[in-house]
């Protein structure tokens, strides 16, 4: 780290902190505490049918166990615990949250009824609230404006990994032991990894990659900055380009699984393997290569970092109208592969695009909420309202009402990509404005 990159005077920085080793560590563990949250967060999309089954459920609940109980109790507490995190330490709360969601995803499997699970899924969000936030600002901290796009997409691989491993773990274990043995398994190896976490990352000085002559800066209050956030036009479009895309995201993860189990006879291992893989493979590289790209062309053009994310939206509709229509199951598998990595595209061109126009005090909070935002539209209601419209259009289309949901919430990607659309044409002014105030 040089000089011209650090807003902190090099010699106050400990020389572990400035090595570009220990700071892919850092990120590196980051990522797997990542995975591990949508492990814990996603492994209900592959064992739905079996709780389904085993404890008499509707679509309807199922959406509101996976989505909307989950969604406002993670999105909510996210901003007091941010507002927390931009001023204590940031390592001290990841590991907090850590123990609470793996605790609280191992208690799922224990659970003899709907409200049972329920509690233990918004136990989960209560936890998993405490993690994103904190790290997005740890991460702002380790990587100076220019690489926040590239680590931040490193970061966000932690959502398909978990994903995948969620559909693997949960769909073998599941097949062989039974749903309640595979919440148990995946839950339990969070708490070892909350140990690592604390003992071996490193709080940093904040600010300490950020243009020289910023520094620390003072938290300001915080409905000021919650009103600051939500006035700049860039910040509002992003956060509603991705709730969209989030929307479309978390009602394909939740019932795409049980569309194959229903609508194409697959089994659970067989879902979790040819489907996971899949999505999972195409998703990672999607999202790897959304923040690299974009920081890489936005050198030349800085509305890179939410044109990109439009197109990926945009193109991604065709095909995954094409895979919920298609009568041949390996067809529909193989023409996911497309969509699952377009729609990846918009991760780390936004949140880095956050965290770059966001004041340093206010990192954590931005992140909130823009997390906020993109869960309560997307966790709460693409789960949720997919099912609902499923229950509803059962009794004229009998099980393929769930192809018909499906499609229809897809749709809401042609509303996301508008919005990504028109926020690059406040980006360039506001990346501006918040590198000449970081230095005045």
């Amino acid at each position: 780290m040089s000089s011209e990159q650090s807003g902190t005077a090099v010699a106050e920085v400990p020389e572990k902190l400035r090595s570009p080793k220990y700071r892919r560590y850092v990120l590196g563990v980051l990522v797997v505490v990542y995975v591990f949250n949508f492990l814990d967060r996603q492994i209900v999309t592959i064992l739905a049918e079996p709780i389904k089954n085993e404890l008499g459920l509707s679509d309807t609940q199922i959406g509101l166990m996976t989505g909307l109980a989950f969604a406002l109790f993670y999105t909510v507490l996210g901003i007091p615990i941010a507002r927390l995190a931009d001023r204590a330490s940031r390592v001290n709360v990841i590991t907090t949250a850590l123990v609470i969601w793996s605790g609280m995803t191992a208690l799922c499997g224990v659970a003899q009824n709907f409200v049972q699970i329920l509690a233990a899924r918004i136990g989960v969000g209560v936890g998993e609230a405490g993690c994103s936030p904190p790290a997005h600002s740890l991460i702002a901290d380790y990587y100076p404006p220019s690489e926040r796009a590239s680590a931040l997409s490193i970061y966000a691989l932690g959502i398909p990994i978990g994903s995948l491993l969620g559909l693997l773990a949960g769909g073998w274990v599941a097949e062989f032991y039974g749903w309640r043995v595979a919440f148990l398994v995946v839950g339990v190896p969070g708490v070892l990894l909350a140990v690592v976490l604390k003992l071996t990352v490193l709080e940093p000085i904040r600010g300490m990659s950020d243009p020289a002559g910023t520094g620390a800066q003072p938290q300001p209050p915080l409905l000021p900055t919650i009103k600051a956030l939500l006035s700049n036009k860039t910040f509002v479009h992003i956060a509603m380009g991705g709730a969209l895309t989030s929307f479309v995201g978390y009602g394909l993860g939740q019932w795409l699984p049980a569309f194959f189990i229903r609508l194409h006879g697959m089994g659970l291992a067989e879902v979790a393997t040819y489907y996971g893989l899949v999505n999972g493979i195409a998703s990672m590289a999607g999202t790897f290569l959304g923040g690299t790209l974009a920081d890489r062309f936005a050198k030349r053009e800085q509305r890179i970092y939410v044109w990109l994310p439009a197109a990926g939206v945009l193109v991604s509709f065709p095909f995954y109208f094409a895979a919920l229509v298609v009568g041949d199951w390996r067809i529909a598998i193989a023409i996911l592969l497309v969509p699952s990595f377009l729609n990846s595209l918009w991760l780390g061109p936004a949140f880095g695009t956050i965290q770059n126009i966001a004041p340093q005090a206010m990192r954590a909070l931005a992140s909130a909420i823009l997390l906020f935002i993109l869960n309560i539209i997307g966790l709460g209601f693409g789960p949720f309202l997919v099912g609902v419209l499923s229950d509803l259009l059962s009794g004229s289309f009998g099980e393929e009402s769930l192809r018909y949901a499906i499609i229809t919430a897809t749709a809401a990607y042609f509303w996301a990509g508008a919005h990504f659309i028109l926020a690059g044409k406040t980006l360039v002014a506001d990346l501006k404005r918040a590198s000449d105030e970081a230095v005045a």
